[in-house]
């Protein structure tokens, strides 16, 4: 089966509850804004329809919700780097430090920890969404590696079994970008690109058990998130009926939110918890393959362009943050 502890990785959950309880601050506040700003649109809306017949009040306060919700997701974009500078990377810098059975520093809260751990890494919230980025198309070319191996195998109905795996294997990898960003906090490198790159190759000539082990939490999680779903469309219909003109869709809608808020405020870090456990006891005493470095060079340019600036990178001047942008 698997080869991580789900017992470990709840107890270092516990040991980082300041992180558990800002992650879900962040996620369930983002869920209550999509919702209030969802009900505010659609009460806009029916006023409006007010002025017109019934099929027009309807269709006013469907746009009047839909806008409301799309205003909402347009802030939660703009808001992206931020989020993955302050909650993702600081969570995972505390759990890298709990991981190797290190005592947090006396003194001061994990919180403040973690950001000083994250701003001497990524002195900018958008150099680390730059490494991010790059490592996820590395992982996307890595994904199409291991459909290419599905390609030559004699199954009946091959076609549909490798877009089966290929969408699965999409999911899959999603938890492990940001096990490369602990890789690279852990080295204690001041080249964020060169030890994404060596963190990358460890992870593509290993990707067997990665992937094993991504696939068995891709079910734990997401299977989790529906239960969660199932269990909040009674209050999420209730939430929807209190919605001018009565939104249909919003029960449905809104039990999505409350899924969503669950999986990324609990379920995501248990599963980052456990696939870290993995992958630095798969690693220990591994050096990265020059083999696998350049089949990665061949599949992908965002490996290439990793490796361009790592090749680049000049460590800042005192007083110079800036060049840390590489």
């Amino acid at each position: 089966m698997w080869d991580f502890s789900i017992g470990r990785a709840l107890g270092l959950m516990f040991q980082t509850l300041p992180f558990i309880i800002l992650r879900m601050a962040v996620y369930f506040g983002a869920a209550v804004a999509y919702i209030l700003a969802t009900g505010v649109g659609a009460g806009v809306g029916w006023g409006i329809g007010g002025f017109g017949d019934a099929d027009f009040q309807a269709t006013t306060t469907t746009w009047g919700g839909v806008i409301g919700f799309g205003a909402v997701a347009v802030v939660m974009y703009l808001l992206r780097e931020y989020v993955l500078y302050v909650v993702k990377a600081g969570h995972i810098a505390v759990l890298v430090k709990l991981l190797d059975g290190k005592e947090m520093p006396g003194g001061r809260s994990q919180i403040s920890y973690a950001r000083e751990e994250v701003s001497q890494r990524f002195l900018q919230a958008s150099v680390l969404f730059g490494v991010d980025q790059l490592i996820k198309g590395v992982l996307r070319a890595i994904t199409g590696l291991v459909r290419g191996v599905f390609t030559l195998l004699p199954i009946p109905g091959a076609r549909q079994l490798i877009s089966i795996a290929e969408a699965f294997l999409r999911i899959a990898v999603g938890f492990i970008d940001e096990v490369i960003l602990a890789y690279t906090i852990r080295t204690n490198s001041d080249n964020v690109w060169a030890s994404s790159r060596s963190g990358l190759v460890l992870y593509a000539q290993n990707y067997k058990p990665m992937l094993k082990n991504a696939a068995w939490l891709t079910l734990i999680v997401y299977g989790l998130s529906f239960l969660v779903f199932l269990v909040m469309l009674a209050p999420a219909a209730l939430v929807a009926y209190l919605v001018p003109g009565s939104w249909s869709a919003g029960g449905i809608v809104f039990a999505i939110l409350f899924a969503w808020s669950v999986k990324s405020a609990l379920l995501e870090p248990f599963a980052v918890t456990c696939i870290m456990e993995v992958y630095f006891r798969t690693i220990e005493g591994q050096q990265p393959d020059p083999a696998w470095e350049a089949k990665l060079e061949q599949l992908s340019t965002k490996f290439s362009s990793l490796k361009e600036k790592a090749a680049s990178y000049q460590p800042p001047r005192i007083n110079d943050p800036v060049k840390a942008a590489g």
